[in-house]
């Protein structure tokens, strides 16, 4: 008998990713809301950035990651490929506060972060 195949996740998503979101979808007055979606978009001076936005859905061909707090992060099924392998961070600092993404497939990525290529 062949032993059971281990699923990998799109994404996987820190715990202080996790939290945040938590806190953010805890402040939701729209009950629908499930969770979010994160997607991409041609634009930057580098080709692409993330999107991230609240989700009342999951279409045919979204991956869907669920935090161990059980929040839903969607990744839009347009994005999975340049996605896959990507942790989700959030992170505070002296600057600012901002959910960062680490993408083992970005080639290259702005002096700025915004925008990156694969």
């Amino acid at each position: 008998m062949a032993a059971a195949a281990a699923t990998k996740r799109i994404m996987s998503v820190t715990k202080n990713a996790a939290s945040r979101l938590g806190d953010l979808m805890a402040r939701r007055k729209d009950a629908s809301t499930i969770g979010v979606r994160i997607g991409l978009r041609q634009r930057g001076c580098n080709g692409m950035s993330y999107t991230m936005d609240y989700t009342d859905k999951v279409n045919k061909f979204d991956e869907v990651v669920e935090t161990d707090q059980g929040i839903k992060v969607v990744v839009d099924s347009k994005a999975v490929m340049f996605l896959i392998g990507t942790e989700m961070d959030f992170v505070s600092n002296e600057v600012g506060n901002e959910f960062v993404f680490n993408n083992p497939n970005k080639k290259s990525e702005c002096g700025c972060g915004q925008s990156f290529n694969v």
